[in-house]
């Protein structure tokens, strides 16, 4: 017995995942070309100038982040759209994509993970959203207006 309607919404997915792929890849394609650009530009001024030992800084969160309560609107427009309770680390990596920020970089990954935790407490708190626990350690979230229980 097929499920067309899970297949179909595994299928879109999928598209969407590749896409994001090709996508990030174009993305790191371009870091890659402007960074030669750049090594090449300051061996120009200084021939001897040993780029491979010039430090990566890290990346920050966006700069509109700062603005009171955007993360907590993003995080609750995730939630409303959410068929099922979410993780706290699922809502992070959507809010992540949302925000066009690199998924596949584990420490930032861990850190908005973090960040989505606080502002979910807070939330529940506030009676917005709740909490239940899921598999192993992780908690689930969903809007508090959806429990049907």
């Amino acid at each position: 017995m097929t499920e067309t309607h899970v297949i179909s919404a595994l299928v879109k997915r999928r598209a969407e995942l590749t896409g994001e792929i090709d996508f990030t890849h174009e993305r790191l394609r371009k870091l890659a070309s402007d960074l030669e650009h750049l090594d090449a530009t300051i061996l120009q001024f200084d021939a001897d100038y040993r780029v491979e030992e010039i430090k990566p800084k890290g990346f920050r969160p966006p700069n509109d982040w700062a603005n009171r309560g955007e993360m907590s609107r993003v995080i609750l427009s995730i939630l409303r759209q959410a068929a099922e309770p979410l993780t706290t680390r699922d809502i992070a990596l959507e809010l992540m994509t949302t925000k066009a920020m690199d998924i596949a970089d584990e420490r930032m990954l861990r850190k908005m993970t973090k960040r989505t935790g606080v502002a979910l407490r807070y939330q529940r708190e506030n009676g917005v959203v709740k909490s239940q626990e899921g598999n192993g350690l992780f908690m689930m979230w969903k809007i508090a207006a959806i429990d049907n229980h």
